[in-house]
């Protein structure tokens, strides 16, 4: 696996494989996904191979390339460990897999069956360690008990996943550090990644009323620059990696969600997620639809219909007309607009920095 510049935490659904097969390749190039397993609780194991997710999984082998990435399973239950470790090492014959990924907090069936899939295909093991609060100092020692098992020659990654980096957590950047100071020296990282999710998850009223504009600041994009003035020696190797335009949580649904009575569309700048709430409900649905992508359209740093497949779906929105409904999309498709935009531009601003 060649470094990669930014790499995105994406669940196994078929609005995120789309978004990733919509950036341009040479955007593509210098990605690597985390891709997550949606929870599976409500299913026998044996209905795993079943699933709309698995599907998805076997599709995305597909796209991945020279940039395979890592695929994890945060929420599989002990019973469903065995299953899902038979489908990662059949899947893992592909010509490009992603590599497993285990953590210090995982059980010990989960730990040994993802260093058995590393072993199976070759391509490496990813080390997940989270930090949603306050770093921990004991999660450095359960990493390196873990790594004792690794064998000197797989290569390992390091996926330092900070969860939400909202604005109510102003210490981020520091914890970060912290984490990195005690796990740098454990490992000679291949790849080493600091993951967060800046978009937060908005209810009802957390949103002005369907048509309005709403600004929330890019706190964990707030926290990589942040580090980047600490004057570590490790900086430079640094990956910068995010959870697109949805919130951390996101993760955690068992599905989709069927059709919600509202969504949101999302456009990323160089500080902010412009938020614009819009009906998912008749008889105004299209017409607002349009109007809310005509908002973002609209907005001085709207970086044209070029930029990406999801500036041009934006674009295309925008000036269709409100008496059909084709091309105002659903929620799957506002995300799959939202994060192929959102990836393109974070990857271009960090080629330009």
């Amino acid at each position: 696996m060649a470094e990669p510049l930014y790499v995105p935490v994406l669940p196994v659904r078929e609005h995120a494989r789309l978004a990733y097969q919509d950036v341009r390749s040479g955007v593509q190039a210098a990605m690597a996904p985390l891709w997550n397993v949606p929870p599976c609780s409500d299913l026998p194991p044996a209905e795993l191979v079943t699933t709309p997710w698995k599907k998805q999984l076997d599709r995305m082998w597909g796209s991945c390339h020279d940039h395979p990435g890592w695929v994890d399973a945060p929420f599989a239950e002990k019973a469903h460990i065995p299953a899902l470790s038979e489908i990662f090492a059949k899947d893992a014959d592909f010509l490009a897999p992603p590599c497993p990924v285990t953590g210090p907090e995982r059980s010990e069936a989960q730990k040994a069956a993802a260093l058995e899939t590393a072993r199976h295909h070759g391509g490496g093991l990813g080390l997940r360690v989270c930090v949603p609060g306050e770093w921990d100092s004991r999660a450095a020692e359960a990493a390196q008990r873990l790594l004792v098992h690794v064998e000197r020659e797989m290569p390992v990654d390091l996926l330092l996943d900070l969860g939400s980096v909202l604005p109510g957590r102003p210490d981020a950047s520091k914890e970060a550090l912290r984490a990195l100071d005690a796990l740098w020296p454990l490992a000679d990282w291949r790849v080493a990644a600091v993951l967060g999710g800046g978009c937060p998850r908005l209810a009802d009223d957390d949103v002005p009323r369907f048509g309005q504009l709403h600004e929330e600041p890019r706190s964990d994009w707030g926290m990589w620059h942040e580090m980047q003035m600490s004057g570590r020696d490790y900086l430079a190797e640094l990956v910068y990696g995010d959870y697109g335009v949805q919130p951390v949580s996101s993760l955690a649904n068992e599905s989709d969600g069927g059709r919600p009575p509202w969504g949101v569309l999302a456009y990323t700048t160089d500080d902010w997620f412009v938020l614009c709430k819009v009906s998912n409900l008749e008889p105004d649905r299209v017409a607002g639809i349009r109007a809310a992508a005509r908002l973002l359209r609209d907005l001085p740093e709207f970086r044209g219909a070029a930029a990406s497949t999801g500036e041009t779906w934006l674009h295309n929105c925008a000036g269709g007309p409100v008496t059909v409904g084709k091309g105002a999309g659903q929620p799957q498709h506002w995300l799959r607009a939202g994060n192929t935009q959102h990836m393109t531009h974070v990857v271009r601003s960090l080629q330009r920095r």
